[in-house]
């Protein structure tokens, strides 16, 4: 009687979810050709993928949840997807290199989208590049708010200048990553100290820095190193995208389910030091810690003890291994100045040599991968190649073996017929037994014909 009752409820149940699965899809577009000669109407979203990719297929029900929110929260921006397999050209025309590319198109413009393919990234990019490129902040209370907002933004200081220019130009090839404003001086707080005007400043970390020409170089380099919070939770990804800031990143490799005091005591030494030396080293270092030390050990090929304490260059594949036991925070900053002096030896770099190093440690970490998923797939994919080569290795050999005994017969039926008559000559005919006489000789054919011309 009770699975009786419950029958209707999960075909009742089973049907609302399937609307609102249809829902979801109904508020993504599915794009064709006519997609290039509409678009430049209005902001799109673009997701581009191919039907038999599983990073894609992964995208699709956060692709849905973005296209549901965008439409909810009544965003300017369309949500779409194009099958990039079907329609090449159009995606080649927009630089799709990869599936999925997320792009967001405005006007003649094209953005890459490179963050975590999250429902709450996806749409904050959306947002931050479909506005403004640089927004005003006319007050006091809008600048508080932008602060309590955001973990990592930039602000120009000032009217019209060269600066300016450079700022916008830096701010249009940047803004896919953090945000641009713009404000007056009487906006800024009054603990922000300004030597000269006009100025950029960055705001993070619960601090600001003030961006100078002389000894930051280039603005956009600049806005691409400070992008990030002196203190991250690091992953592959990240490690990626700080290899375009040219710092040295300073990682606390811990077990986080360890709670030993060697575990947090390393995180909370790299995390003071981050906090207390920001100005001494936030120009060349970023710091950070990593749950684990898997990932590092396939950048590194190499065997990390955790809990430890490495420094990457990810500009040049360079790293750096603790020369002193890290006991309190002024060995860890005896240690970073003896980096940057060049008193710590560097290991690892993008040499030819590192490069075969590298080639054969990926091939054996892929072998070893596939063993241990799937033995019995390892065993086909490596042993039916292997015991194909056996076969024709044997069939090699055992041809040359039977080719030298043809050859050894024939030399030996060459010579026969030369030694044939000689022998013939040699020999004697036998001798009968008891004295007897010997038998005449059998008449040849020129005897017999001299017979009968007499």
């Amino acid at each position: 009687m009770a699975s009786w009752r419950r029958g209707p409820a999960l075909r009742l149940w089973a049907a609302v979810f399937l609307l609102d699965l249809a829902f979801c899809k109904g508020q993504v577009e599915d794009l064709d050709d006519s997609f290039k000669e509409n678009r430049k109407d209005d902001i799109w979203l673009v997701d581009f993928y191919a039907p038999w990719c599983g990073h894609c297929k992964k995208l699709e029900p956060i692709w849905n949840e973005v296209g549901l929110e965008m439409k909810s929260i009544g965003s300017p921006v369309k949500v779409g997807k194009m099958d990039a397999t079907s329609y090449s050209s159009i995606a080649s025309e927009f630089g799709v290199r990869g599936y999925p590319t997320i792009k967001l198109l405005k006007g003649d413009l094209a953005y890459n989208y490179r963050g975590p393919r999250t429902k709450d990234d996806i749409i904050e990019f959306a947002h931050r590049v479909s506005g403004a490129l640089i927004r005003p902040l006319p007050s006091q209370q809008m600048f508080e708010h932008m602060q309590k907002r955001h973990r990592v933004f930039f602000v120009y200081i000032g009217g019209e200048s060269p600066l300016k220019e450079k700022y916008i130009d830096a701010a249009s090839e940047l803004i896919v990553y953090t945000y641009f404003f713009s404000a007056s001086e009487e906006v800024v707080p009054a603990y922000v100290t300004l030597k000269e005007m006009p100025a950029v400043l960055v705001f993070k970390d619960e601090t600001y820095f003030v961006y100078d020409e002389y000894e930051d170089g280039d603005l956009s380099s600049w806005i691409n190193r400070e992008r990030f919070q002196n203190y991250l939770t690091m992953d592959g990804f990240l490690l990626y995208e700080l290899g375009d800031t040219g710092k040295l990143v300073a990682i606390a490799i811990i077990d986080e389910k360890n709670t030993s005091v060697e575990h947090t005591r390393l995180k909370s030494i790299i995390q003071e030091v981050a906090r207390d030396y920001r100005d001494q080293f936030h120009r060349d270092f970023q710091f950070g810690h990593m749950d684990g030390n898997d990932y590092i050990n396939t950048l590194l090929m190499d065997e990390l003890k955790v809990p430890t304490v490495v420094v990457l260059n990810t500009s040049n594949q360079q790293y750096f291994l603790l020369d002193r036991q890290i006991k309190n925070v002024e060995d860890m900053v005896q240690f970073i100045n003896n980096i940057l002096d060049g008193t710590v030896y560097a290991q690892g770099g993008d040499s030819i040599l590192q490069r075969l190093k590298r080639i054969v440690f990926d091939a054996k970490s892929t072998v070893v991968s596939i063993f241990r998923s799937s033995p019995l797939m390892g065993c086909f994919l490596f042993g039916l190649p292997l015991g194909v080569i056996s076969i024709m290795c044997y069939g090699i050999c055992t041809a040359d073996a039977d080719g030298g005994y043809i050859e050894e017969r024939y030399e030996v039926s060459k010579s026969e017929p030369d030694d044939g008559p000689e022998s013939e000559e040699s020999q004697e005919p036998p001798q009968p037994r008891g004295g007897a006489s010997p038998l005449p000789a059998p008449q040849g054919p020129k005897d017999v014909l001299e017979k009968k011309k007499d």
